[in-house]
């Protein structure tokens, strides 16, 4: 066993890790600037968490792990250099991290977390025990990574920093290919070629599953070169696994029936698939999940009624709770696709409601590089408020939101700088029956709170 140092431990990938490492018995720690509700689970495990970065923080450490937004300068990376201990980004530890399992990856622009979490229950539901690594905390498994005594290990493949790079897949799943991250990928052709060089990765004997839906997804496979052993799903005809009949039920969840013409596996020809969780984007992620359950040999049947009880991921259309008639939900949409998508989840959920959107845009790059589907991504909302830029790893700059909102073609589109203005203006404007819906990749989720907590003690006086 090892004792393994963490810098940027509270980040959804590196609390991960952190996780499946200790649970193996490793010696875990780790240290970031702020102490998000991740690192506070990790804290209640055991693991050590400083706040701050600090050359003492790295005591001890055999091999210390670096999230991709800590730079060279970072006091802990210096010390690391200094007394010559191994530093490593995800990437290059996801070889030795994975090793010894059968690994299922699953990666894609969109849907990947909750493709993920889908898969991972379905093999704990089946009586698998997976180890897994989640973008986000399953709510049937209650976290987002596990150190599991079966085989597999179910694994989302980040495409940022080409970190996916770094796995050897038995099962790829990519779900969709839309430019993103133009900070790391300038152009759609960079973009898509990482996930040509994934591809590449997959074991010679490996399977690769994708969604012939996605224009991407063709152009990828256009692009390829090896004779992939390759799955496919989606609603066209050619598909080994075709959705059709996909039926919204208000206040409910989606429906489809999934037609298999997979000549390998036929454990079933046609079955009708029941999700408590809205969005046509979820019948697609629910096919996925089939389709890697099928591919292994296991019971699609059994898999199909684990995905009936499927409750999502947290920040991925979680709905955190109703008070005075208002029922808020937070979702982690941040590109225009999955914006458009949450919120026609919403309005199928919710049809007669009146929805009100905040989006707390995330990164400069990102805004720039599609700011006209941004305007356009609205519509099916009722009211939309727009927050300034989350700059996350990049440097603050004086270009601001306010931008998109004077470029919208939308009936009540407003831009409220601040968060806490924004909790103040909901609160006096929010009526019984609204529907709040905060889309954030950053901290805007904290507005969820402030409306929730007020309502709940204006309730209680």
């Amino acid at each position: 066993m090892a004792h393994y140092h963490l810098i940027g431990i509270g980040g959804t990938g590196l609390s991960a890790i952190a996780r499946v490492l200790f649970e193996r018995g490793n010696t875990v720690s780790g240290s970031d600037m702020l102490l998000s509700p991740l690192a506070q689970e990790l804290i209640n495990l055991g693991i050590s968490v400083s706040i701050g970065h600090n050359e003492k923080n790295i005591s001890g450490a055999d091999i210390i792990i670096r999230s991709s937004a800590i730079p060279d300068s970072n006091p802990e990376v210096k010390a690391a250099l200094a007394a010559d201990i191994p530093i490593l980004k995800r990437r290059d530890f996801l070889a030795e991290f994975t090793a010894g399992s059968e690994v299922i990856a699953v990666a894609g622009t969109h849907g990947k977390t909750t493709t993920t979490a889908m898969i991972a229950w379905c093999l704990s539901a089946l009586g698998i025990d997976p180890s897994y690594v989640i973008g986000g905390s399953s709510k049937n498994l209650g976290g987002n990574a596990h150190a599991g005594k079966g085989n597999y290990f179910v694994i989302e493949a980040d495409e940022y920093d080409r970190m996916f790079l770094g796995l050897t897949p038995e099962i790829l799943v990519i779900t969709n290919i839309e430019h993103d991250h133009p900070d790391c990928f300038p152009t759609a052709e960079e973009y898509l070629d990482s996930f040509l060089e994934l591809t590449q990765n997959i074991k010679s004997d490996g399977t690769l599953i994708v969604c012939l839906d996605h224009p991407g997804i063709t152009q990828l496979l256009a692009k390829m070169e090896r004779n992939q052993k390759t799955i496919t799903y989606g609603t066209s005809t050619e598909c080994d696994y075709k959705i059709n009949g996909i039926h919204h039920t208000p206040g409910c969840g989606v429906s489809f029936l999934l037609e298999n013409s997979h000549p390998d596996k036929n454990s079933f020809k046609t079955q009708p698939i029941t999700l408590s969780i809205p969005g046509i984007h979820n019948s697609f992620n629910a096919a996925a999940a089939l389709a890697v359950i099928n591919a292994i040999g296991l019971s699609t049947l059994n898999a199909i009624a684990a995905l009936k009880q499927f409750r999502g991921t947290e920040r991925r259309f979680d709905i955190l709770g109703k008070v005075a008639g208002i029922t808020v939900i937070d979702d982690y949409a941040h590109h225009p696709t999955e914006i458009q998508a949450t919120i026609s989840a919403a309005r199928s959920r919710y049809p007669d409601k009146n929805i009100w959107t905040v989006w707390q845009p995330h990164t400069y790059s990102r805004i720039q590089q599609f700011f006209d589907d941004f305007t356009k991504s609205f519509g099916k909302s009722d009211h939309v408020i727009v927050t300034e830029i989350y700059a996350s790893r990049e440097k603050v700059c004086s270009y601001s939101s306010k931008t998109i909102v004077t470029n919208m073609d939308h009936p009540d589109a407003r831009y409220i700088a601040q968060l806490k203005q924004v909790s103040e203006f909901l609160i006096r404007n929010l009526s019984d029956g609204d529907i709040l819906l905060v889309l954030s990749a950053g901290d805007a989720n904290q507005i969820s709170q402030d409306v929730l907590n007020y309502f709940k003690e204006k309730r209680d006086v």
